[in-house]
């Protein structure tokens, strides 16, 4: 018997405890103690289509019935096939072929993995970087961890990774130029031709970029301009433009694909989070044909997972795509998002160290300053984000913390309900956010 096992013998980030969940339904989860708690981040901005989905649930009990697992090389399924027919249908118009993942992490591993095999494929090979921006996050694992700028979740990995070269994030609120939004000419877009011809066009495959910020810089919209500068640019020295719509996807923006906001079109797109709605575990990328069809002929496509594509996933991926077109909820998505900015922005009026609300649809966030005029963050021994998520949850309101600052310094809290969310949900949101953000202020005035 091994003597030094403690009372939990799981392991995560931290030693923090957490309740132990019982139920969830809808936006409202339960602790066992019976505590209710509204999901106002969808977990980790996942559950889209919100807890105990009936026809999700009704699905895995109609496919546990045939199969929940076959391997890709031995035989097709027919869940796979019919999703990814309707993420084709609904996708832009150069994205027509669909390979399957895991995870958001591994769908990021795989668009890179398919830019590279494209350029191979075309005698091109000297094409290999990969171009991000700062502050970004895609993922955890080691390729997608290089192209991620956060700080405290790279330094204890960067002797281990390869490089990235990366570009200012369109953060208007603390530009990276110490320009002003329009006289700025989009600096921040055109620092990606900059970093092109420094690398040397020959030896760059791609650019990637959330369209919505989501984790790393908090629900960050960039202006209107900057993805038809970042195309053309990508046009014109022949690379490709990869959309990590992990967080952004299925509705999460008020569009299905948050690229519908600018009609942009990428070459591939990576998918996963809110794509099964945390039901289980399932990701993908949407490339172009004429790219897929350049690597099989080349010799394939050396890139897989054990899991990818399995019909129990895809299943529940169909379903959970069918409730959220078959019920509107992008739609809705859209209509309660601007209800959610409205009231946000009324808070700011109200509580002073918020210096800025931003987002759209349902991804919203509350970025916090010490003093508004300035735009001065908090000192980060303060940890503003993670008190602010800490009273909320006290409340029965779970939020989303992160340092904007290139995860170093600054804090927002990413507000992002599922989608099925009403009205009178919002406003409860909104009252709990309310009385969190003024006992935040009583303890950093030290009077609580």
């Amino acid at each position: 018997m091994n003597n030094n096992q403690t009372t939990n013998p799981l392991f995560y980030q931290t030693n923090s405890a957490t309740p132990m969940v019982s139920r969830a339904e809808g936006i409202y989860i339960w602790d066992e103690a019976g505590k209710e708690y509204i999901d106002g981040c969808s977990g980790a901005i996942i559950c889209n289509i919100g807890h105990g989905d009936e026809r999700v649930l009704a699905t895995i009990n109609a496919q546990a019935q045939s199969t929940f697992f076959t391997y890709r090389t031995q035989f097709e399924n027919r869940p796979a096939v019919e999703l990814a027919q309707k993420l084709v249908d609904y996708s832009a118009s150069r994205l027509d072929r669909v390979f399957y993942v895991s995870g958001g992490s591994e769908a990021v591993e795989s668009a890179v993995k398919l830019c590279r095999s494209y350029f191979c494929s075309k005698g091109e090979g000297n094409r290999h970087l990969v171009i991000s921006r700062t502050p970004s996050y895609h993922g955890s694992t080691l390729g997608a961890l290089a192209l991620t700028a956060y700080a405290p979740l790279e330094i204890p990995y960067r002797p281990m990774l390869k490089s990235s070269p990366k570009i200012p994030a369109p953060y208007c609120f603390r530009c990276h130029f110490q320009m002003t939004y329009p006289q700025c000419d989009l600096a921040c877009a055109r620092a990606l031709e900059t970093t092109i011809r420094e690398q040397g066009p020959e030896n760059v495959a791609a650019f990637i970029a959330e369209p919505i910020g989501g984790a790393s810089t908090g629900a960050l919209v960039p202006p209107e301009e900057y993805f038809a500068i970042i195309r053309d640019i990508c046009d014109r020295y022949g690379i490709l433009l990869i959309l990590d719509e992990v967080m952004t996807g299925f509705g999460r923006t008020g569009t299905l694909f948050a690229y519908e906001h600018w009609n942009l079109q990428p070459d591939i797109v990576a998918l996963s989070k809110g794509m099964a709605s945390g039901y289980y575990p399932l990701g993908a990328i949407i490339a172009g044909n004429n790219l897929v069809e350049s690597v099989l002929s080349g010799g394939g496509f050396p890139h897989g997972h054990t899991y990818a594509g399995n019909p129990m996933a895809c299943a529940v991926g169909l379903t959970v795509l069918e409730r959220i077109t078959d019920d509107h909820l992008v739609e809705n998505s859209a209509e309660m998002g601007k209800l959610l900015i409205t009231g946000l922005q009324v808070l700011a009026e109200k509580h002073p160290i918020i210096g800025q609300v931003r987002g759209r649809g349902l991804l919203t966030a509350l970025e916090f300053v010490q003093d508004r005029e300035n735009r001065t963050p908090f000192p980060n021994e303060h940890q503003v984000s993670d008190l602010v998520t800490q009273k909320a949850f006290t409340r029965g309101l779970m939020i989303y913390p992160r340092k904007s600052i290139n995860g170093l310094a600054g804090d927002h809290v990413l507000i992002a309900p599922p989608l099925i969310v009403t009205a009178a949900q919002i406003g409860e949101i909104l009252n709990r956010l309310d009385d969190t953000l003024t006992a935040v202020t009583r303890s950093l005035a030290g009077k609580e």
